[in-house]
């Protein structure tokens, strides 16, 4: 269970749905030949990564999670919080990588910020188009 002072930022679970289905809608394939079983992973495994990728942060760290693995990043190595040409959220690292935080939009960077104690200037936080 996560902390009061965590956020999380996880894919719409539709997607975990859709895998449920395409599971139960695979297994008459999987049943007709044993070598078509393998079928039945690919909705699982599109399961598992709808249920546990994306991203948490709290004060101390971002953690970003995948199908198999995470990733903890201090709040110290990140120098830039930005959006790509998507409308995704990057995190520009002082090693010099970039990486795309799941999950995350560009319209969730303001709560992404305010969880790490800091705020935004007021012209900062209003959209573009205001």
């Amino acid at each position: 269970m996560s902390k009061p002072d965590t956020v999380r930022f996880r894919f719409n679970q539709a997607i975990l749905v859709a895998a449920v289905i395409a599971f139960f809608g695979a297994l008459p394939l999987a049943n007709a030949r044993t070598y078509l079983l393998p079928v039945l992973l690919v909705p699982l495994a599109v399961a598992v990564w709808a249920w546990r990728a994306g991203t948490d942060a709290d004060a101390r760290e971002l953690r970003v999670r995948a199908l198999a693995g995470q990733r903890r990043i201090d709040w110290d190595q990140v120098l830039e919080l930005a959006t790509d040409e998507r409308g995704r959220a990057v995190a520009r690292l002082d090693d010099g990588q970039q990486l795309t935080l799941p999950a995350v939009r560009g319209e969730d960077l303001p709560r992404l910020i305010s969880v790490t104690g800091q705020t935004l200037p007021d012209d900062a936080a209003e959209s573009p188009g205001q």
